[in-house]
């Protein structure tokens, strides 16, 4: 590789290398090393967070190099602690799978599945003995696992750390000695976890892998890591018009990050952005639509993102209507000057709207909620039949009154 080519793949959308002058070494070396990247299928569906170490991944297979994916069905029954102050509750088997069948179709969007060997923990776990446990566990002290950031403040703010919770490290440490990696990809939130398998590999005889970390993506709300639990992800499998709606709700202050973390946008086109921004040379909404349409592009091809580029011009610059619109019925409790007096609240949460009471009083509250394009501050309206609902950003609803 050259050195510009070396310069993409270690140093753009890259937190931590540890080590960086070993990983040059190997990669000059020409020997097929081998990359891992664990997954916990602790909830359906891959999103752009998942993506950026993905992406990397992407890079170096493309170098010839051999991709393990792991997908963590033991470590996800105990729920990753990184960055949790409280415990997780605990999966089944059965969640596990049924979220693990979501993850084996979309991890080949992004890497090369002819080219990518997934393994599951239960390959190794479902044969450890109780003799197994004990001798992993006995080279650590409790003392180096409460050394991690988030074990220690809760344990100095007196909130419980179970067991399971110390094992989950151990666990994910051990998948690289399972595999004899070379070098294990994950999240900088990771780093803690991916050193101790760095670790347990010297105890076990092996050379210690490589830890090459990536950028935690901030989700939509602007604040905080992407995570479906936190219900701001962008879902790689998600419609067309639903993702390219999400990225123009990212904050302004996104934009240049998610050109570095989740596309191939040469740097001199980024930088370029990132000046026009900054000397408030451009509206920043025209960049956020190319990275909308570039990021649903790479998920659902170039028509989609065009189609979805057209739809949200007509929707939410235009302030049109959707070319269709579903339509919902809905209950009237009595009728007065051909108005119809209906609660939204079965309906919406029957055909899966909103999720809760709690969040239909929040998108209220919050004046997300439109009939007619006027907000309604109620969840008891007085609707016309035929009237349009539009609940959040995304939903429009036509009213049918039975």
């Amino acid at each position: 590789m050259n050195s510009e080519r070396y310069s993409h793949i270690l140093k753009r959308g890259v937190a931590e290398i540890i080590s960086e002058r070993e990983i040059i070494q190997q990669l000059q070396s020409g020997k097929q090393l081998v990359l891992k990247q664990g997954f916990d299928p602790s909830a359906p569906d891959i999103h752009l967070g998942h993506v950026v170490g993905l992406r990397k991944l992407r890079q170096f297979q493309e170098l010839g190099h051999k991709i393990i994916l792991i997908v963590g069905d033991w470590t996800a029954r105990i729920g990753d602690p990184s960055g949790k102050s409280i415990t997780r509750p605990m999966l089944t088997p059965r969640e596990i799978k049924t979220n693990a069948q979501t993850y084996m179709k979309q991890f080949f969007k992004v890497v090369d599945k002819d080219k990518t060997q997934v393994m599951w923990q239960s390959e190794w776990y479902d044969n450890f003995s109780l003799d197994d446990i004990i001798k992993l566990t006995s080279k650590f002290t409790v003392a180096q696992l409460l050394a991690r950031e988030d074990f220690n403040q809760r344990y100095t703010a007196g909130n419980p750390i179970c067991l399971t919770e110390l094992l989950y490290p151990l666990l994910q440490g051990y998948d690289s000695v399972a595999i004899s990696s070379d070098i294990e990809f994950g999240g900088i939130d990771q780093k803690f976890n991916c050193l101790l398998g760095r670790d347990l590999q010297q105890m076990w005889g092996q050379a210690p892998q490589q830890v090459f970390l990536v950028p935690l993506l901030i989700g939509t709300d602007g604040s905080q890591k992407m995570s479906k639990s936190l219900n701001n992800q962008i879902g790689i499998d998600e419609p067309p018009r639903e993702m390219y709606g999400k990225v123009m709700s990212l904050p302004d202050s996104l934009i240049i990050d998610y050109f570095k973390l989740t596309t191939d946008v040469s740097n001199k086109e980024i930088a370029e952005y990132q000046k026009q921004l900054k000397t408030h040379s451009v509206n920043p909404m025209n960049i956020k639509k190319r990275l909308a349409h570039n990021i649903v592009n790479q998920f659902h091809g170039k028509q989609a993102a065009n189609k979805a580029e057209q739809s949200f011009t007509k929707i939410f610059q235009r302030r049109e209507l959707p070319e269709e619109v579903p339509e919902y019925s809905f209950a009237a409790s009595y009728t007065q000057n051909e108005l119809y007096h209906v609660n939204i609240t079965s309906t919406l949460l029957r055909e899966g709207i909103v999720k809760s009471n709690s969040e239909l009083r929040r998108l209220i509250a919050q004046g997300a909620i439109e009939l007619d394009g006027i907000k309604i501050n109620n969840n008891i309206i007085s609707v016309r039949n035929g009237s349009i609902l539009k609940v959040g950003k995304h939903n429009f609803i036509k009213i049918a009154i039975k």
